[in-house]
């Protein structure tokens, strides 16, 4: 590398966003030849336009690597990050007040499991397991909500979701009476989240967030149940067509098996889970080798036999089997990369 410019667009390609934006808060543009020649105040100006726009795709590209979805596309980034960037974050967004356009994940899933495969690869290529393994771990907690995307026509959207789950019958998130019979199968944890789900977009802002910060997740897993294992099921199965119900469950349960797999496990060996250990990149392929073999005895479970050239052979059709439809790598991360590089030239 012949100049601190290759440097920068070495670090873009690898993903570095974070070590990027700080050599260039350094001045590490003005290192390279040309910026540090600038006589007038308008090639200054120019220069200085450069690495704030440089610096404003890098704080936005490690937005997006680490999946802080509740700040994809914040305002400040206007202007210095291109729309088209903006938009396809937003897809993935988790909306932070109960009346927030556009819906972003309550409205569809899909846009955050394609960004979510293009992260894990990242994160494979960069050997960061740890962040692999909590990139699997997030993919693991809502792939039961993808499953029921077609069926409710929504992510799991509070504002929505009674239509789907509540009425005459149904024992979402209905309290069980002390002395009854306890006839559903969700846990107290669970009857908790979706009886929060039912009234939480009338709540605050606050409340809102707090919901999404502890108890979507477990609305996502009950739904699963719904499907996959209620030993007595109410009418939020009962009023599914035959059909329906019986593909919904096949590909809840392909979730839940995901979930409880080898791979999804090692978090509890991980930082982000509870341990001080990190799983090597040897470690994390010997654990999806065994989740594989595993999933593909499932009836839905032979598209994770697809001999792709993704890091983790067979995750994105694992996800396409569950979601009923196309799960492929996003490629805005990539694209971030070259905006940057072109913008560095």
């Amino acid at each position: 590398m012949e100049t601190a410019r290759d440097v920068l667009a070495a670090l873009a390609r690898r993903y570095a966003f974070g070590d990027l934006e700080a050599l260039v808060a350094e001045g590490a543009l003005a290192a390279d030849g040309s910026a540090a020649r600038v006589a007038d105040g308008r090639s200054a100006r120019v220069a200085d336009g450069r690495a704030a726009r440089v610096a404003a795709l890098c704080a936005f590209g490690q937005r997006v690597l680490d999946l802080d979805a509740e700040d994809f596309g914040m305002p400040e980034e206007a202007g210095e990050v291109p729309r088209d960037l903006l938009d396809r974050a937003r897809a993935s967004r988790m909306p932070q007040a109960p009346r927030e356009r556009p819906r972003g994940a309550l409205a569809s899933l899909r846009p955050a499991y394609r960004l979510l495969l293009e992260v894990i690869a990242i994160r494979w290529h960069r050997r960061d397991m740890a962040a692999l393994v909590a990139a699997v771990h997030i993919a693991g907690e809502y792939l039961p909500m993808l499953a029921w995307e077609p069926v409710l026509g929504h992510a799991g959207d509070p504002a929505l979701i009674a239509a789907a789950v509540g009425g005459e019958g149904s024992r979402f998130g209905v309290p069980v009476e002390p002395g009854s019979t306890r006839v559903c199968d969700h846990t107290r944890p669970e009857r908790a989240a979706c009886e929060r789900t039912l009234r939480v977009a009338k709540e605050p802002p606050p409340g809102w967030r707090a919901y999404l910060d502890r108890h979507h997740s477990q609305v996502a897993s009950a739904l699963g149940d719904c499907a996959a294992r209620c030993r007595t099921p109410c009418t939020v199965m009962t009023r599914l067509d035959v059909l329906v119900r019986a593909d919904l469950g096949d590909r809840c349960r392909l979730a839940a098996d995901f979930t409880d797999g080898a791979l999804v496990k090692l978090r509890h060996a991980a930082p982000v889970g509870h341990g001080f250990g990190v799983p090597s990149p040897e470690e994390v392929q010997a654990a999806w080798a065994r989740a594989r073999k595993s999933l593909s005895r499932h009836p839905l479970g032979k598209a994770v036999l697809a001999d792709d050239d993704y890091p983790l052979p067979g995750l994105p059709a694992l996800f396409s089997a569950v979601a009923a439809a196309d799960i492929a790598p996003d490629t805005l991360l990539h694209d971030v990369t070259k905006r940057i590089t072109s913008a560095l030239a």
